[in-house]
């Protein structure tokens, strides 16, 4: 039977990175850095990596029919390696529609005392982290969220120039944006042994081809693992031609 996002996550089967990647101030307290017009201008500037985190099926799909997420394999070690990882993020770059799925759930999750530790925990992590969703239609959105109309190459170029950890990016159709114009400096792909069949592919067809470096792999008890590249520059094959 196929679950609901909202069945997965009360069953505390699944962290919808796919649905968005999230971190804490470290300083503990909800804080405003995102504004693209930064209050850092003027200082050494401190290079920041744009990071695209997603959990996939071996057949590379990101979600199934209806947005199923119940063949997601999340279990304790892995929710906490995605809290450990998150935690160390600068801010979250998500679209609207992963935003909004995780502004229904997250700010109130640690408030249910049968939730997991693990998910008490990112709850915090996800209250605290600055976000900018990317939006034309919203005009304004909540839980220290700021929101963006267009992804502009210049603004996240000046946006990764701001002091603080790297950008955490959620979401297949935001992402296609950022890679189409070459902002996408690493893959952290979670894949899933197993094969669902259909649904929504997690890349999209492109011309381009973009050469990868692997950085790190880690197989997880569960049987999850962990692909991490990063993007090599190739003059002849550059993301976006």
């Amino acid at each position: 039977m196929t679950l609901s996002l909202a069945e997965d996550l009360q069953n505390g089967n699944m962290l919808p990175l796919g649905v968005g990647p999230y971190f804490p101030c470290r300083d503990g307290r909800a804080r405003r850095t995102l504004g693209l017009l930064s209050a850092f201008e003027g200082k050494e500037p401190v290079m920041r990596k744009v990071i695209f985190m997603m959990q996939v099926s071996l057949d590379g799909f990101f979600e199934g029919p209806d947005q199923d997420l119940s063949w997601h394999r999340v279990d304790d070690e892995l929710h906490r390696h995605f809290n450990d990882e998150l935690r160390t993020m600068g801010a979250f770059l998500d679209g609207r529609v992963t935003y909004e799925l995780m502004a229904d759930f997250w700010p109130t999750a640690d408030q249910d005392p049968s939730s997991p530790a693990a998910m008490s925990e990112f709850a915090g992590i996800w209250r605290g982290m600055p976000k900018i969703v990317y939006s034309r239609t919203l005009s304004s959105a909540g839980w220290n969220t700021e929101v963006v109309h267009d992804v502009v190459a210049e603004d996240v170029a000046r946006l990764k120039e701001q002091p603080g950890g790297d950008l955490a990016l959620g979401g297949a159709d935001l992402a296609a944006s950022f890679r189409r114009l070459g902002l996408i400096d690493e893959y952290r792909l979670y894949v899933h042994p197993v094969l669902i069949g259909r649904g929504k592919l997690l890349f999209r067809e492109t011309d381009a081809t973009t050469p990868l470096r692997l950085l790190e792999s880690r197989t997880f008890s569960n049987g999850v693992v962990l692909l991490r590249y990063s993007v090599e520059p190739d003059t002849g094959h550059a993301e976006g031609r």
